[in-house]
């Protein structure tokens, strides 16, 4: 319908002419909306679905509604939803289609006790809380592998680090099962936010709530919210939930940045620790003996870009006054790409993870090389002989001087239990052997939540625990959406059938 001023907007009635070209363009946001067209056509059906049993709108307007409703969905569908970029975006093309196709009178109704504020807002959550499972879900996946290495290699001896220096021997199961543990608190994090998601703000109309006897509760039902944005003015106005779920996403890839950091580096021939699989790999256009692990840097990579989506929506967000404002707009495309590369970087990262190959040999090699069992041997002195623990610092400390200049290692025996005789502590070569060994240095470790291999099978054990009722969780939430959607296409069909 044609506004009487000149407009051919939907909004256009008291405007004398419709957008400038550039105007257009510069605030369209057609292609960032797609991705909601699903949400926006469900959403749609609920609130006409409510608004009939309200009694503000006829049956037979409803059906006509829904019937173009669910025209739109198979076309989407199909592919073949032609949205039209001078509509600005997908509400307004889904709306149009609708009249178009049941008519002004009947499509005219659908927009009764909503606003676009209300309606794109809860098109956003609704998207990104499926975003946040499929996220959630593949995380689980990636934290499965990582535990299935941690406890075949539980026993496997490495080299710990601090400040990037060789620090005191561990085992492969010990490390691996700390990014587990990371991951677990990264799946926390996402839990928490879609909990906050998933909230209905649908029905707080532009931003004062709306004057029909409206069912806020049962729209809620319908798409599957577990809750209401209670507070109307709040509903279209809070992005808080965007900035959460972006915070959570860079932590999650702050921490798989780490991991993909220590695939580049323990692959490199100076570690020799690991190798990362051809399929997760690339050579160089010269050199032809190269073999690159980009998987683990393009996760780097990806990890800076979410990170920056993160910033921008915090700019967008920390001056905007109450109300809509229609820089909202620019909050869809930030979390739309955070989202995008981290269901990216996690399928890539289970892959690599699942086929690399964790090279023991070398890792037990230098499990104990650049005097790593010295802190082990200090604790011996400590143990045993009750010698406090910073005069047998001190020892052992002048001891490694000792062996730096002469160009020995804790590996020679007969020459540590020298020098440690000659500064008042006898002790033979049999036992420096048996004391500074990587894997009974491991083994010494009493500690609860220590690198001793019964430790990290303890470890490994309460990990996969959680993440079994994790998973029940995450199919939980995926199934309760599954089940709202099935409702309303149950009372959608019942309506086109005639009952």
């Amino acid at each position: 319908m044609k506004g009487k001023a000149g407009s051919e907007k939907l909004w256009g009635g008291r405007f004398s002419s419709d957008l400038d070209g550039a105007m257009l363009s510069f605030s369209e946001s057609t292609e960032a909306d797609s991705e909601m067209i699903a949400e926006d056509i469900w959403g749609s059906e609920a609130h006409a679905l409510m608004l009939h049993e309200c009694g503000i709108i006829a049956h037979e307007d409803l059906r006509e509604i829904l019937r173009w409703l669910e025209t739109a969905r198979e076309k989407f569908e199909a592919g073949e939803l032609e949205l039209r970029r001078e509509l600005e975006d997908v509400h307004m093309n889904v709306e149009s289609f609708l009249r178009e196709g049941a008519g002004p009178e009947a499509g005219g109704r659908l927009h009764t006790a909503r606003s676009r504020n209300d309606q794109v807002v809860t098109d956003f959550r609704m998207r990104l809380r499926r975003y946040l499972l499929d996220i959630r879900s593949g995380l689980a996946e990636l934290r499965g592998a990582l535990l299935e290495l941690a406890l075949k290699h539980a026993e496997d001896t490495m080299p710990g680090f601090t400040h990037t220096q060789h620090a005191q021997p561990i085992t492969v199961g010990f490390w691996l099962a700390a990014h587990a543990a990371g991951l677990a608190r990264d799946e926390q994090r996402l839990a928490g936010a879609y909990l906050r998601t998933n909230q209905c703000p649908l029905g707080a109309a532009a931003l004062a709530g709306t004057s029909f006897p409206t069912d806020r509760e049962l729209t809620a039902r319908l798409l599957g919210f577990d809750g209401i944005v209670f507070n109307a003015l709040d509903a279209v106005q809070s992005r808080d939930f965007a900035i959460e779920s972006l915070a959570a996403l860079s932590a999650l890839m702050t921490n798989l940045s780490r991991m993909a950091e220590e695939s580049v580096v323990f692959s490199s021939p100076a570690f020799g620790m690991l190798e990362v699989d051809d399929a997760f790999a690339t050579g160089s256009s010269i050199m032809p003996q190269k073999k690159n692990p980009c998987a683990g840097e393009l996760a780097r990579a990806r990890t800076a870009a979410v990170h920056g989506r993160l910033m921008e929506l915090l700019t967008l967000l920390k001056a905007l006054p109450s109300g809509y404002n229609r820089d909202y707009q620019n909050d869809k495309p930030p979390a739309w790409e955070a989202c995008g590369h981290v269901v990216a970087t996690l399928e890539v990262m289970t892959g690599m993870c699942r086929t690399m190959t964790l090279k023991t040999d070398r890792m037990a090699e230098l499990a104990g090389a650049e005097f790593a069992s010295a802190t082990e041997l200090a604790n011996y002195l400590v143990r045993e002989r009750n010698v406090p623990f910073r005069d047998c610092h001190e020892l052992v400390g002048s001891l490694v001087g000792a062996l730096v200049e002469e160009g020995a290692t804790l590996d020679d025996h007969e020459r540590v239990a020298q020098i440690m005789t000659e500064r008042g502590q006898e002790i033979s070569a049999d036992q420096v052997a048996e004391i500074v060994e990587p894997s009974a240095v491991v083994r010494a470790q009493k500690s609860l939540g220590s690198t001793n291999p019964e430790q990290v099978l303890a470890c490994v054990a309460q990990l996969r625990c959680d993440l079994s009722a994790e998973v029940e969780e995450i199919e939980a939430d995926a199934q309760h959406l599954q089940d709202a959607r099935d409702e309303t296409a149950r009372r959608v069909r019942e309506v086109l059938d005639g009952n």
